[in-house]
């Protein structure tokens, strides 16, 4: 009965009203306020530098950072943008604000797992948990409250079988039991609300918490589709966001046909993603798929609205 009042209020409800960030009216009051954010963040900053290399680099807090979403294409994104001689990028996933014996460690540990970086590049992590965990924005917020956020989405019934194939894969290697998708997908002939990963996918839920705390300017929404059948369109954006010069171009990328996706090259040095990613999806009976594209046409329709655009999804 809950799963079926729970799905019954996805579909039912409309998403509240959410500010950006509080309005204020006096040009003023908000310039005030931007200077205090700004000078906060820039104390915080000095207090968790470390000392600096003799080649003048230092490990320092992200300016930037890619929240999510979980296989929505977080290490397409995160390898692309290093292309750009302006980043300096976290090679691990820290998972700092989500995980409590992480983030108990405080920033300090927190710089200390960032690259080291030149005064003129930005620093950068992802950590695809971020979007799906409730108390993560208000703790990057209190960090600094001009971090630049990315986030990269692709359609929600596409990432739930990329999700799964992930978990299957992890599983078959450890000689693990698995449920079948159809298993894991429809319960009692509905949508199984209980599924984690289906959860994930209903991405107007996790935005509205995001909007709570960051006005929509600093989060820039990356469509993980078209990044894989055009990259270069998607990293200009990202570096117009970023405020960084154009320096990823066309011969940055390359169309590899064995494995059905595009490579990356960079001085003369080519390289692809892991093996693991790009990996076929399961077979999914047609019915199921409809029942799943179905269910997402309202949830979507509610993110199209928070976000002021659309994406070309089922």
């Amino acid at each position: 009965m809950a799963a079926f009042l729970l799905g019954l209020f996805l579909f039912v409800s409309q998403p509240p009203s959410v500010p950006s960030r509080p309005t204020i009216n006096e040009a003023g009051a908000s310039s005030k306020t931007v200077d205090y954010e700004q000078r906060r963040a820039s104390s915080i900053q000095n207090q968790t530098q470390t000392a600096v290399h003799p080649n003048g680099t230092r490990q320092q807090l992200p300016q930037t950072i890619i929240i999510g979403v979980r296989k929505g294409g977080t290490r397409a994104l995160i390898e692309m943008l290093s292309l750009h001689p302006g980043i300096a990028a976290a090679e691990s996933e820290v998972h700092f604000f989500d995980w409590e014996d992480h983030f108990e460690k405080g920033l300090q540990w927190y710089a200390s797992q960032m690259p080291f970086s030149y005064p003129h590049q930005i620093t950068v992590e992802k950590t695809p948990a971020y979007f799906t965990s409730s108390n993560v924005p208000e703790r990057i917020h209190k960090m600094n409250p001009a971090t630049r956020l990315l986030l990269i989405l692709r359609d929600p019934t596409e990432r739930i079988l990329s999700d799964y194939t992930q978990v299957f894969y992890n599983r078959k290697q450890k000689h693990k039991l698995y449920q079948h998708i159809e298993t894991v997908l429809i319960k009692n002939g509905d949508i199984n609300m209980d599924y984690k990963a289906l959860n994930r996918s209903l991405y107007y839920i996790h935005m509205q918490n995001w909007l709570k705390y960051f006005p929509l300017s600093h989060i820039h929404v990356v469509d993980g589709n078209m990044l894989i059948k055009d990259p270069l369109p998607e990293m200009k954006r990202v570096e117009k966001f970023l405020n960084l010069s154009a320096q990823i171009n066309a011969s940055n990328f390359y169309f590899n046909k064995t494995k059905g996706f595009y490579c990356l090259r960079n001085h003369g040095r080519e390289r692809c993603l892991h093996e693991s990613k790009g990996r076929p999806h399961p077979q999914v009976a047609s019915p199921i798929l409809d029942k799943l594209y179905q269910f997402f046409h309202e949830p979507n329709r509610k993110f199209f609205q928070l976000i002021g655009r659309t994406f070309d999804w089922h």
